[in-house]
This record gives C-alpha cells, structure tokens and sequence, in this order.
C-alpha cells in the first residue's frame, strides 16, 4: 500500500469527528464572529495572554526590553482578540469590550513607557499594576478563582530571557 492509501485509511474514520469539531461553535459570541466559522475560545485566549503576562515578567527582569515591548503587544493583540470575539461572554455582568480598557489601558500604557525607558524599577510596579488590573477584571466577572500572580519560574525551557550581548552571545 503506498504512503498517501495508508495516509487517508488512517484519516478517513476521523473525518466525522474532525468536521463535527470545527463546526461547533461558542455561545455568546460577537455578530462577527458569528459569521466567520471557528472562534477561538475566552479561555484560550486568556491562557495565552498569561503565558504572555510571564514572559513579560522575564523580559523585564533580564532587563531584555525588545522581548518585554514584543511582549506587551502580544498581550494587548490578545486582549482586542478577547473584546472582539468574546464581547459578551456568559454570565460575566458587563461586556468585555467596556471591562478590559478599564482594567488594562492604564497599566498597558504605564508598562509602554517604563519599557520604553529601561526603567527596572518603575516596570516593577507597573507589572504589578497589570496583575491588579487582570484580578480586578477577573474578580467583577466572577472569575476572582482565576488569580494571577508574579510567575515564579521561566514557562517554557528553551527561551533565553537575557538580552544577546554586543557579540551575539548570551
């Protein structure tokens, strides 16, 4: 049997289960993403822009300011992906798209400049003000399980977090 005929035996019967995932969609979603197919879910949004909010943690304190700049506009994609699919989501009191500038424009714009300075100290207290705000945020959706923290070890292994020296090295 050649490698293509053995490919598609193997994919054939879980073709029904493939279609039936792709086809299921979240409740409460926006207008937009009603109509555009897949939509990626609120906790998996979120949970990438917590790996994003560690990594933060890490750029600022190996103070790798491009990493910690790259990272803040990842965070800020993720929290427009969350108001822009997720506008209105479950049971949570208000729409995500007047909660998150709330809770997140201030310490965003704080982080912005600090990074921007290389100030180590001021990005301290402005990471901590983002966790506040993502607490904040979490709590007044009763979400206030979901806390979130200073992370306290790399989340993932095979990332340098300390800028390349003059030469390139590490």
């Amino acid at each position: 049997m050649t490698k293509p005929m053995h490919f598609a035996r193997f994919l054939l019967p879980l073709a029904p289960m493939l279609l039936a995932a792709c086809s299921e969609r979240p409740t409460q979603q926006s207008d937009e993403a009603a109509t555009s197919g897949y939509v990626i879910g609120l906790g998996e949004i979120m949970g990438l822009n917590q790996m994003r909010h560690a990594k933060l943690w890490f750029a600022g304190q190996a103070d790798n300011w491009p990493l910690a700049a790259y990272e803040l506009e990842e965070l800020r994609e993720g929290f427009s992906d969350a108001m822009r699919y997720h506008a209105h989501h479950k049971s949570v009191p208000r729409p995500l798209t007047e909660m998150i500038p709330e809770y997140m424009d201030v310490p965003l714009a704080n982080l912005d400049r600090v990074v921007a300075s290389r100030d180590k100290a001021g990005f301290i207290k402005a990471y901590d003000a983002l966790t506040a705000g993502c607490n904040g945020c979490h709590e007044e959706a009763d979400f206030g399980y979901n806390v979130i923290t200073r992370p306290t070890a790399p989340p993932y292994s095979n990332q340098a977090f300390e800028p390349a020296g003059p030469d390139g090295t590490r």
